[in-house]
């Protein structure tokens, strides 16, 4: 096979890949996308500046608010969906998940028997 042969045979197939199949976006789209980014924080921005809430609230929305923002950014900018790259995407993005749900829950019930179960302080001063 000639190297101009095999040039066009990479470009045929580079083309191919990106068929009608990929939604690459578009500028309202990237529009959308970024004005959704700017609520998302501005309202958690607000809330803990305004102190309007319990801090323990305000975490929990702040929280949610995340959680939102993550999705809007795989949806408008790294164009994720049930369909991109034949659904490996989406398996990759949920065994993901599962491995940091698995490894914050984890950490935090270290944490939180770590703490409980900790030696009182004034048992220590009395050993010295």
């Amino acid at each position: 096979m000639s190297a101009e042969a095999h040039n066009e045979h990479a470009v045929d197939h580079h083309d191919d890949h990106h068929g009608d199949d990929h939604d690459h976006g578009t500028y309202k789209g990237y529009l959308i996308g970024f004005g959704l980014s700017v609520v998302l924080t501005a309202i958690p921005f607000w809330l803990v500046m305004a102190g309007v809430l319990a801090p323990q609230l305000t975490g929990l929305i702040i929280t949610a608010f995340a959680v939102v923002q993550i999705v809007v950014h795989m949806i408008f900018f790294l164009h994720m969906n049930h369909k991109s790259e034949g659904g490996w995407n989406m398996l990759a993005l949920i065994f993901t998940l599962v491995i940091v749900v698995i490894a914050v829950a984890g950490s935090v019930w270290v944490m939180y028997h770590l703490n409980t179960n900790m030696m009182p302080v004034h048992d220590m001063q009395g050993m010295g």
